[in-house]
């Protein structure tokens, strides 16, 4: 970007409005993101002629909080997972109850809960965090509050 640019309230984005993944049951997936991690369906639509349904998912109102948009494709049964998506990062308060909490309600845990040793703010703080994987094989970060 050069100096030139126009930068305005009316060019620059404000906020994240969400984040779409594939998922390749709609059921299993809306289990996961509602039952194990506590979101709400905020809405749903559904497109019969181009064959798939959208279901977002999140902890608020889209007007005040992103939201995961659950794309289901209704002819599709899996996915190849690309390179360039790394995951979704949740903050949770009690990291090691909730990756519990989730493992008996079946969750994998692919990443325990321990401190991230390359995250140190300037006090000497480091975060703990922990991964888990929905249905369909994409990873969520929990970061610890």
């Amino acid at each position: 970007m050069n100096a030139n640019d126009d930068i305005s309230a009316q060019t620059t984005p404000t906020r994240i409005l969400y984040t779409m993944i594939r998922v390749a049951n709609l059921e299993h997936s809306l289990a996961f993101y509602r039952d194990v991690l506590g979101m709400h369906e905020v809405r749903r639509e559904t497109f019969t002629e181009g064959r798939f349904t959208l279901v977002f998912v999140g902890y608020g109102a889209e007007t005040e909080n992103a939201v995961i948009e659950l794309t289901y494709n209704w002819d599709k049964t899996s996915y190849l997972h690309g390179t360039g998506f790394g995951h979704i990062a949740l903050e949770v308060p009690d990291i090691h109850g909730a990756c519990e909490r989730f493992s008996r309600m079946g969750a994998k845990i692919v990443r325990a809960p321990g401190l991230m040793t390359l995250a140190v703010d300037e006090t000497g703080h480091r975060e703990t965090i922990a991964f888990i994987e929905d249905p369909d094989g994409y990873h969520i970060e929990l970061i610890q509050a």
